[in-house]
């Protein structure tokens, strides 16, 4: 993955980062869910249960969703008949959240379950906040079984010209300003400039690939104010 400088008072130095999205985290929890709504006008919902029924799930199938922060996939998954277990760093997101499943504060380098012990994973919006993405999909390799279904969604850029520009107003001005308002300017700050983060989709496929996630498709959804890479375990 591409190495990402520092902006100061956006996005934190590399050395620094995963303290400092852990603080965020904890900080915006109480409200998060709610400017998630706000922001995407629900589309969120949709783009959740999009990625839920790619894992074309069978009642009872254990789905680790990963960085699960307030529950909202692990919920999704619920309604599908899927028993999840989700795991995420942040205290603050883990004491906000608003399912019955279990929930685990791991490290995403250091997942704390034994090797085949899932049917599937998913993750929402996380992926430019881990510090490196090849160890943590050879992680996700390891707890999945041979082929377990993978779902990782994060926001992502329009195809278009047109909708490109009005998304970047939104994202990038918008999504700021009433992030401040209603709950921490730094953090929603810090969520748009951190798409720099992500690595272009065919150097984030073959990061999948070499991990031992196989199969792997990208497709864009709202747009392509959101992406949604799946695969399936080796």
């Amino acid at each position: 993955m591409a190495v990402v400088s520092a902006v100061p008072g956006v996005l934190p130095p590399d050395d620094d980062k995963a303290r400092a999205v852990e603080e965020m985290f904890d900080r915006i929890a109480p409200r998060y869910d709610l400017l998630n709504r706000a922001l995407t006008f629900r589309m969120d919902v949709g783009w959740r249960r999009t990625a839920v029924a790619t894992l074309a799930l069978a009642p009872g199938d254990r789905v680790l969703d990963l960085a699960c922060g307030t529950g909202d996939l692990c919920r999704t998954l619920q309604d599908a008949g899927a028993v999840p277990v989700g795991a995420d760093f942040s205290a603050g997101m883990l004491q906000a959240a608003r399912t019955t499943a279990p929930l685990v504060r791991a490290d995403a380098l250091r997942l704390p379950f034994a090797d085949r012990s899932f049917d599937a994973l998913t993750c929402g919006f996380a992926l430019r906040n881990f510090t490196a993405l090849p160890p943590v999909f050879a992680e996700c390799a390891r707890v999945l079984r041979p082929g377990a279904r993978v779902a990782l969604l994060d926001v992502g850029e329009p195809a278009s010209p047109v909708t490109r520009a009005v998304h970047g107003v939104w994202f990038r001005r918008v999504v700021p300003f009433v992030g401040g308002l209603v709950s921490d300017r730094a953090a929603y700050r810090y969520l748009p400039a951190s798409t720099s983060y992500l690595p272009p989709t065919p150097a984030l496929l073959t990061m999948l690939v070499e991990a031992g996630i196989t199969d792997v498709e990208h497709r864009r959804l709202g747009l392509g104010a959101a992406q949604l890479v799946t695969g399936r375990r080796a």
